[in-house]
């Protein structure tokens, strides 16, 4: 007499995985329309305005956006750490 190999199925019920949302995108996403970072954001909204306006330009919005992200990381990292589990 020999072994069999059985197959066996698993019939769990297909649970509904629940969305995870980042809270540091959420946060950062406050952080951007708050009055906090309005200064930055109205610099690199000007900036964007002008580049699109020119055909022929070597000028990036660059440190306008690293400005305004600074700003929006540093807003969000005051309580991203308090609502990590």
């Amino acid at each position: 007499m020999g072994l069999k190999d059985a197959v066996v199925v698993a019939t769990d019920p297909q649970e509904e995985e629940e969305e995870v949302v980042d809270p540091q995108e959420e946060l950062r996403a406050k952080c951007g329309d708050s009055g906090h970072c309005e200064k930055y954001k109205a610099e690199l909204d000007a900036c964007t305005e002008r580049v699109s306006s020119r055909q022929n330009t070597a000028e990036t919005c660059t440190q306008e956006l690293f400005d305004f992200m600074h700003c929006v990381d540093h807003c969000a990292s005051k309580s991203l750490f308090s609502r990590l589990k």
